[in-house]
């Protein structure tokens, strides 16, 4: 009876890592979320309100989908394989 060393053949599954047209949306909104709140660290100047006014509906709308992808990110990093993880040492 042989032995056979099946690590040697082993293949993990990978899922699509391909990003769709939402994680898109969501990773720009971030950014502009990151930019607006750099703005504010550095120069107190809120982007956002300066462009659509201070708490208008459409600023809130803004404030309000960059928090929804925000939450999406977190999904976003959970689902990602961990294959694809980088662990610092």
């Amino acid at each position: 009876m042989a032995i056979t060393d099946t690590r040697s053949n082993y293949t993990p599954a990978r899922t699509d890592t391909r990003m769709n047209a939402l994680d898109w949306i969501a990773t720009i909104l971030m950014i502009v979320g990151g930019i607006n709140w750099g703005l504010i660290g550095l120069f107190n100047v809120d982007l956002v309100a300066s462009l659509f006014g201070q708490m208008t509906v459409v600023t809130r709308a803004i404030y309000l989908l960059v928090g929804l992808a925000a939450l999406y990110g977190i999904v976003l990093a959970i689902r990602r394989p961990s294959s694809d993880r980088k662990v610092l040492a």
